[in-house]
């Protein structure tokens, strides 16, 4: 069973930065292909970054320049720097685990973390 973890949510003024992170667990052996998602209020799911297990980055029109995925491979942890945030960076955010790379064979997956809130003030 692969677990996910988020953390690192909570509430900042706008210009503030945050620093998600997100741990997937239970595939010993394997590494994780990982996106970030939000959803903010009365919007749909949006992706925002993805990462794979390789550090192969992309982002999302709407954040490149403000927030940025990284990936501790070692600890199968994946965060988002999020910097310069606005009020209407206000959501949900969620971790996804993309696939599973487990020695030379590559699992399409869809698992999701629980999401962990973030709120920015004006």
């Amino acid at each position: 069973q692969v677990q996910i973890t988020e953390s690192g949510g909570g509430a900042v003024q706008a210009g503030g930065s945050l620093r998600l992170a997100c741990v997937a667990s239970g595939r010993d052996g394997c590494r994780f292909d990982m996106s970030w998602y939000r959803q903010g209020p009365g919007k749909e799911r949006e992706l925002l970054s993805s990462i794979d297990s390789f550090g192969n980055a992309k982002s999302a029109d709407s954040v490149k320049g403000r927030f940025i995925i990284s990936l501790d491979g070692a600890q199968n942890t994946v965060y988002l720097q999020m910097n310069s945030l606005k009020p209407e960076d206000t959501a949900m955010y969620y971790c996804k685990v993309d696939g599973l790379r487990c020695g030379s064979s590559w699992f399409r997956r869809n698992y999701w973390g629980q999401g962990t809130q973030v709120t920015v003030s004006s």
